[in-house]
């Protein structure tokens, strides 16, 4: 039975990770609490994948006012030579989010991600955003793989010249309006540093329950 349960899982795992075409959806424990996402393999940079090659981060997080709660990058050819880019799901995770939130985010990708802290062997959750996008080309719910296209870079319909903003949030309750949670470390990290830190992690073809059901209403709209 778990040798079953093994092979499945490897099956789904590289479903996820080698098709872009594959829409993979999470399975949900009955309580609808929970769901079942593989432990990602480590992280890489959101654009220019693998490493960021042909832009560059021109903001950063500043969690003094005035805020910045995420990462800002362009393409290296300046002004709207980036729009349309893709734009790539930091590692392995579970999209919790994905829609038009508009005023000033546009369209957003959440995904949540599970991963073993290799120092203390404990099993963290954390969980990207992707904002101000021209397209998403995920569904909520879904699996995705490290390096798997969620969207385009985008203007938010003219708001801004094309860039990606990006989050990394400790917190997993934290949406498009940070609902009463504090802007400090302990739930908002700087993205490069995260990816750096955590770019290689041991291969481990096995899924853990991810909690999702926390995800306030914004604006109409709904998450995970």
């Amino acid at each position: 039975m778990l040798h079953t349960l093994f092979l499945m899982a490897a099956l789904v795992i590289a479903a996820i990770g080698t098709h872009a075409e594959a829409v993979v959806m999470a399975r949900k424990t009955p309580d609808g609490k929970w769901a079942f996402v593989p432990l990602a393999d480590g992280f890489d940079f959101p654009v220019g994948k693998p490493d960021g090659k042909g832009y560059y981060k021109s903001r950063g997080l500043r969690l003094a006012t005035p805020r910045h709660l995420g990462e800002d990058w362009n393409g290296n050819g300046g002004g709207n030579s980036d729009l349309g880019d893709p734009v790539y799901s930091i590692g392995m995770g579970l999209v919790t989010y994905a829609a038009d939130a508009r005023g000033r985010w546009g369209k957003v990708v959440i995904v949540r991600h599970a991963f073993r802290e290799p120092k203390s062997g404990k099993v963290l959750c954390c969980q990207s955003l992707y904002s101000h996008l021209d397209r998403i080309d995920v569904r909520l719910g879904q699996l995705v793989g490290r390096g798997a296209q969620v969207g385009t870079i985008g203007t938010n319909n003219g708001m801004f010249t094309a860039h990606l903003h990006a989050e990394l949030h400790f917190n997993v309750l934290v949406n498009c309006g940070h609902q009463g949670i504090p802007k400090n470390a302990a739930n908002y990290g700087k993205l490069s540093d995260f990816i750096r830190h955590y770019r290689r992690l041991p291969v481990e073809k096995k899924f853990v329950k991810l909690p999702i059901g926390g995800f306030l209403p914004y604006k109409n709209t709904e998450g995970l």
